[in-house]
């Protein structure tokens, strides 16, 4: 004859079934482990190469900016200009300034705040690209203030390519239609200004000193931020912790005595 169970006992088969319960939560918080895992160490491998592509960079960029200077890339090979190719390439060009198509734009500079003069010169073949001949601080916006600076004839211009900057500054667009201009965004700039055939690009004016002194050239800065490795390393620090948590939980668990007890019949 059976007896009936003791009171508040679990019957045989609890354990038994708990335990099935759990392998396959037990199963899944593995196999997200080590996902998580796998995508840590991917971050740090992409972070890896992603230093390698910036060294390379900035080692390209060095050799443009102390090379020779070229002419100025013409109409026809307007439309191959790109910003990993020809980004501060040194570049000369020959032109007439339009001067009273000028544009300022608002800087913040070594020599303090102030506006950059982007304005247009027009080359001998009638195509037109944007110059930022430099800073002026804001005393000296108005263009009357530094007329000798502003050359009425054929000049010559060295300087540096760079890539149009659309939209606007962080946190201020730009704003055509109130003249307030926070990027040297080019298309935005020719067609306020009424300019035919603009290049895509505009030259940063190197520092041959201008008549009067303004505007000042020459204040390009070149800066590429390089935390990678600091990321990588980040990334694989937690790689490894997570690992580490993960199979000390796993032989932790193995070695306890609640798991050795589950073990016997």
């Amino acid at each position: 004859m059976t007896e009936p169970p003791t009171e508040g006992a679990e019957p045989e088969g609890t354990d038994r079934d708990r335990r099935n319960t759990c392998r396959p939560v037990s199963l899944l918080l593995g196999l997200a482990w080590v996902a998580c895992v796998a995508l840590l160490l991917a971050l740090g491998v992409w972070q890896i190469e992603r230093r390698a592509w910036k060294l390379d960079l900035i080692d390209r960029v060095e050799h443009r900016v102390h090379a020779d200077p070229s002419p100025m890339p013409g109409p026809a090979a307007w439309p191959a200009v790109n910003r990993a190719d020809d980004e501060y390439r040194r570049v000369t060009v020959t032109g007439r300034f339009l001067h009273e198509r000028e544009t300022l734009v608002q800087a913040l500079t070594v020599d303090g705040s102030g506006y950059w003069v982007v304005t247009p010169l027009e080359t001998p073949d009638h195509a037109i690209v944007l110059v930022n001949r430099g800073f002026v601080p804001v005393e000296r916006r108005d263009p009357a203030t530094r007329g000798e600076g502003n050359p009425a004839g054929t000049v010559d211009v060295t300087g540096l390519l760079r890539i149009s900057e659309p939209g606007g500054g962080f946190l201020r667009r730009n704003d055509p239609a109130a003249n307030r201009w926070y990027s040297r965004d080019v298309t935005a700039v020719a067609a306020s200004r009424g300019l035919p055939q603009v290049a895509p690009f505009f030259i940063d004016a190197d520092a041959t000193p201008n008549p009067g002194g303004w505007p000042r050239g020459g204040l390009t800065v070149i800066s590429f931020p390089n935390n990678h490795l600091v990321y990588a390393l980040t990334w694989f620090a937690l790689a490894v912790m997570l690992a580490g948590a993960g199979l000390h939980r796993l032989f932790g668990t193995r070695g306890s005595p609640d798991h050795a007890a589950q073990g016997v019949s």
